[in-house]
Formats: structure tokens, C-alpha cells, sequence
């Protein structure tokens, strides 16, 4: 994957270009990303896995463990919670040991503004949370090193990427409804043809103290995980290259993903856990 231009670097402040320097440094060397990947698969996702065990019930996990991907994988799931990813990452890396490296770009605040960011980005991810997308309208020029390293990494078996095609967390009253997806999640898919699986997944919350203390008490609430089959989009890459192909791309893996919520309704009934379904009079 290339290095950003000297023009894109100077969009970054100070402390965003060393956040970025320091993980970049341990996604771009490989032995550094393997060093990463194996506390990933150890420490990592063991901590994650003890701190959620009691109240995550996944399913479909089968049909991601079976994959045989000579490219990489395109992981696109609803966005509820900051956490959404290190629960999944956990549950798919204990099952699946064709899994070499996790990237999930990221938005950059929080995590390439300061030394906490990078101190959970280290501790929580093993610098997985790259590359950082930026949101201030004077940077987002930077983000075309994010969408060519994100289509670059793709390129390469055994490598996963997690993204929300939404762009942005959904926050509204009903959990079932998916914010519109955004058409650089279908110019990033089309360009790079990955293994594309849809995902959903909900009942994190965003306070993580909170998390982990309701899974040794059983006072949180039930996280629920489906993983769907791989996507067939053969069909739009026969397209040209513009925005409205890139448009119907993002929009058939946001109906993937609401399909997928059919599933995780019946997971719920299936084993008693509480409907997130809205009220009639609120929906």
C-alpha cells in the first residue's frame, strides 16, 4: 500500500500526523502486523471474549469460518455501538484461522487526537482501527490514502476489513432501521472485488465499564451476532465505473444487511431473549 503524498500529510495536525505515523508504522510492516495480529488472536480477542461471553449469542458464524478467500474480506455491518467490531473480530478470529490481518478504518477523532485514543487503538485493537477516515471538511482530501490502502489490503487473501456502510452510527429509536449507505462503500467494493459478507449485529451499548460489568452480573443486555452468506456481485461489476454503479452496489449490501436483521429477530425468539422490536405506536 502507498504512503500518503506530503500535500495529504500536511492536512493533519501535528498530533494527528504522529497518532497516524505510529499506527501506520504497525499496519505497514508486515512483521510488525503479524506481531499485532497474533496478540489479536491471544490476548485481544481473549479479553473481549470473557468481558462478553455470558450475553453474546452469534449465528451464521459457519458460513464465515468456511470461507476460502483468495482476496480479502469486506465485512459490512449496521453500526449501533463504538464496540460493534471488537465483538465480532473476537468471535470470528476464534473460529477462523485463515484470518491473517483486521483493519477497520475508522472515524479519526478520538483515536488520532491524543495519547487515549492511541492507548485503547494499542490496548483494544492491536492498531487495528486504521487507516482514520477524516470528518473535518478541510482534511477529507486525506481521505484518498484511506479508501486506496482500504482497496489495497483487500487485494490480499486472508486480510478482513470491517466497515459501515452507513458512514455514521444509527441512533435513532428503532434499531432495525439502517441509515442510508454511502456510494464510497460501492466505489471501495467495486474497485477492489473483495469476498464481501454482510453482517449485523446489536445490544452493545457504548459505555464500557457498564458492558463488561452486566456480563459478570447479568444485568446486561443480550448481544446478538449474525454473519451472512458472501454476496454475488458479479452483476454490477459488469457496470461502468461511476457513481450510480457505485450507488446501487452500497444499496444492495445495505438490503443484505437489513435482510440479515429477519435473522437476528429470530435468533431472539428462538432463545428467549428480549424483542428490540419498536413499539407499534413508535414505529
Amino acid at each position: 500500500m502507498r504512503r500518503p503524498t506530503d500535500s495529504e500529510l500536511r492536512l493533519l495536525s501535528r498530533t494527528e500526523r504522529v497518532c497516524f505515523e505510529i499506527a501506520d508504522a504497525m499496519n505497514r510492516r508486515p512483521a510488525l502486523k503479524a506481531a499485532c495480529h497474533a496478540f489479536q488472536g491471544s490476548v485481544g480477542q481473549l479479553w473481549v471474549h470473557y468481558a462478553t461471553r455470558h450475553l453474546t449469542h452469534a449465528h451464521g458464524l459457519e458460513r464465515f469460518a468456511a470461507l476460502n478467500p483468495d482476496r480479502g474480506v469486506f465485512i459490512a455491518s449496521n453500526h449501533r455501538s463504538f464496540f460493534d467490531f471488537y465483538v465480532m473480530s473476537s468471535v470470528m478470529m476464534r473460529a477462523c484461522p485463515w484470518m491473517r490481518g483486521i483493519f477497520f478504518p475508522v472515524r479519526s477523532n478520538f483515536f488520532y487526537e491524543g495519547a487515549s485514543g492511541v492507548f485503547v487503538n494499542m490496548v483494544m485493537s492491536a492498531w487495528a482501527m486504521y487507516p482514520p477516515v477524516m470528518r473535518a471538511p478541510s482534511k477529507r482530501a486525506f481521505n484518498k490514502f484511506t479508501t486506496d490502502t482500504v482497496e489495497a489490503v483487500l487485494q490480499i487473501a486472508g486480510n478482513v476489513v470491517g466497515y459501515h456502510p452507513e458512514g455514521r452510527r444509527g441512533t435513532g429509536p428503532n434499531p432495525y432501521e439502517l441509515l442510508p449507505a454511502s456510494a464510497g462503500t460501492g466505489a471501495i467494493v467495486y474497485n477492489a472485488r473483495p469476498t464481501v459478507v454482510p453482517a449485523f449485529t446489536l445490544g452493545l451499548i457504548n459505555n464500557l465499564p457498564k458492558q463488561i460489568v452486566g456480563n459478570f452480573t447479568g444485568a446486561g443486555a443480550p448481544v446478538t451476532i449474525v454473519i451472512g452468506e458472501p454476496l454475488d456481485l458479479s452483476r454490477f461489476y459488469a457496470m461502468p465505473a461511476e457513481t450510480e454503479t457505485y450507488r446501487l452496489i452500497a444499496e444492495h449490501i445495505r438490503e443484505a444487511i437489513v435482510a440479515l436483521s429477519v435473522e437476528e429477530r429470530a435468533l431472539r425468539r428462538a432463545k428467549g431473549l428480549p424483542s428490540l422490536e419498536p413499539d407499534a405506536a413508535t414505529a
